[in-house]
């Protein structure tokens, strides 16, 4: 056998010795006499030796350094509970752990019994946060004869410090604290002093960071309050405005530690901004409409003052059963910060072309308006534009030309966009259209879209959501009225288990014609039930109704859903079936992101 052989067979052995080594292991007794099942459940939950118990990769070094650390997360998990003179043992293999040192730590661990003795539980005897702010609210549990549990000392402080800070004073602090246990008479007093320090203002904002943005215009999105009394709320808006412009891919800001003589306090901005440029598409599927196809490109910064311009694309109804293909394409270029750091303004343009079973439509759409964000739940939007279409139908072309003024409010309380489990959505439009031309009525469309979720059982598993749509037009005759404006039933964003746009009213040309209504009503109601993390089943039931000139009618549909949760939102997959009104028949499938509604 040669060297080379020799140092083979002796780095097999090696290895075949290794692998016969038994996989550190240990038993675990934890026993917490005295403990309640809730406090016993907490205090396990704390130790990472219950947590790695199961665990064979642990080694010796691995155990007994869990160990010495469960001594100070057991203490800790007792103190945040209220107990106060509580004894904690370890021991390893018969050995207290403490007692062991680091350097002459055990090769290996067999036993480990750990015992945990809570003791009494203790009460505040005294429980002071001062001087406070006008409006300040200490946690409900700091005070005189409740539990005394360490966290609820730190909320207190950290509460006394924020409502200072709210109040102007930002440099607010703790000066001193007294807490004292009391193992006689099983009581804790807390003292805690605080220093307001002065009323303090706004001074000067330095930024950094931004390359392509102009600073003029980052001072002018970001709205920095100079010379206002401070209120950490504002710094807050600074980086939400900035971030909602898409821009930046970091924004922080710091206070400055000192303030300056005058009580002034300066801020510093820094940012990082994103790749000015960016693409996204998106697809969805009804069996009735086809496929429908969206696609846009974005600048984020266009002329170097954070101006973002869009291009829109889409295409609908591609091998649908009803109609023929729509498509559309639209720009859009929006500047923040126009009339103030929370209103943009934006330029908009739209060509389209729509095929329906009933009729076809060319359109073009241009104006320009201005949104305003009055908080991060409430948004408005006003514009003004000028709209022109042809629409052929069996009565032959007619022309609308229109001057109209979309303004629409939305409050969004939902807490989460694509898969709410609570909260509420109400978005309100109205939109007030003056004919040009004697085809082209004038009046106004009212719309109204509400919605609400109701999360039930563990992580909201349960979920009910309901919708209420409402629309109608005033003060135009049917025939006047753009298309754009009058309702129809049916479909995804309405009925489902209908056809698109099948529900209107024939009271055109005789009651030859069809065409949408000026009233409509749509209620829709789900059942979301989460099957597992990702796998959810939904159950839904929609409603429409559709009146004018005259005529009504309505639809109903249900079906069963299927959802599978993703990091953009969860994939919707819809199945249903008409159950009344005479307007369909068989499944209409529906396949998108984000839930329906």
């Amino acid at each position: 056998m040669g060297p080379g052989q020799i140092k083979q067979f002796t780095l097999s052995l090696a290895i075949s010795a290794l692998a016969a080594m038994p996989a550190a292991a240990y038993d675990l007794s934890f026993t917490t006499p005295g403990a309640s099942s809730s406090l016993r459940d907490t205090i396990t939950g704390a130790s990472l030796l219950q947590q790695s118990v199961g665990d064979k990769s642990k080694d010796a070094q691995d155990i007994f350094s869990a160990a010495r650390a469960d001594y100070n997360r057991i203490v800790t998990t007792l103190f945040s509970q209220g107990y106060y003179s509580g004894v904690v043992s370890i021991k390893l293999d018969g050995r207290e752990a403490a007692s062991i040192s680091p350097l002459d730590a055990p090769k290996a661990v067999r036993n480990v019994v750990v015992s945990v003795m809570p003791g009494p539980n203790f009460r505040f005897s005294k429980a002071i946060v001062a001087p406070l702010a006008p409006a300040t609210k200490l946690p409900e549990g700091f005070a005189v004869g409740q539990p005394a549990k360490s966290g609820l000392v730190v909320e207190a402080a950290t509460a006394g410090v924020d409502g200072w800070r709210e109040d102007g004073h930002a440099k607010a602090q703790v000066s001193g604290q007294s807490i004292v246990a009391n193992h006689r008479t099983n009581t804790l007093a807390a003292d805690v002093r605080l220093a307001p320090g002065p009323l303090v203002h706004f001074g000067a904002l330095d930024v950094s960071g931004n390359k392509r943005l102009r600073t003029k215009r980052l001072r002018q999105i970001a709205g920095f309050p100079t010379g206002k009394v401070y209120d950490p709320k504002e710094l807050d808006k600074v980086q939400t405005r900035l971030r909602r412009t898409g821009i930046f891919s970091s924004v922080a800001v710091t206070e400055a530690k000192t303030l300056n003589p005058d009580d002034s306090m300066d801020v510093s901005l820094a940012v990082v901004e994103q790749k000015p440029r960016k693409i996204g598409a998106g697809a969805e599927l009804n069996s009735d409409e086809g496929i429908g196809l969206t696609a846009y490109w974005l600048h984020r910064n266009l002329f170097g003052g954070g101006e973002r311009f869009r291009l829109d694309g889409a295409i609908s109804g591609i091998g649908g059963a009803t109609g023929g293909t729509d498509y559309s394409l639209g720009t859009r270029i929006e500047r923040p910060a126009t009339f103030g750091p929370d209103t943009s303004a934006y330029f908009e343009t739209e060509i389209s072309q729509v095929n329906e079973v009933d009729y076809d439509e060319n359109a073009f759409d241009i104006g320009f308006g201005a949104s305003r964000i009055f908080s991060d739940k409430l948004t408005v939007d006003t514009a003004i534009k000028y709209g022109w279409s042809k629409v052929t139908d069996s009565s032959g072309e007619t022309f609308f030309r229109q001057i109209y003024f979309p303004t629409t409010a939305i409050y969004d309380n939902r807490n989460n966009d694509l898969d709410p489990t609570k909260g509420y959505y109400i978005k309100t439009g109205l939109t007030p259209f003056v004919g040009l031309g004697g085809e082209t009525g004038t009046g106004a469309q009212l719309s109204t879209d509400l919605r609400g979720y109701k999360g039930f059982g563990a992580r909201d598993r349960f979920v009910l959501a309901g919708r209420l749509q409402l629309g109608r037009v005033f003060g135009s005759s049917l025939g006047e009225t753009p298309r754009d404006y009058l309702f129809y039933s049916g479909g995804g964003g309405s009925v489902r288990g209908q056809p698109y746009q099948s529900l209107g009213v024939t009271v055109l040309d005789g009651g030859t014609l069809t065409t949408g209504g000026t009233e409509f009503v749509g209620v829709s109601g789900e059942a979301r039930i989460g099957v597992t993390q990702s796998i959810g089943i939904v159950a839904f039931y929609d409603y429409g109704y559709i009146a004018g000139g005259g005529q009504s009618g309505s639809q109903a549909g249900a079906g069963l859903g299927l959802r599978y949760k993703t990091a953009v939102g969860p994939i919707r997959l819809d199945v249903g079936f008409p159950v009344s009104g005479g307007t369909g028949s068989g499944a209409q499938v529906y396949i998108g992101i984000g839930q329906a509604f």
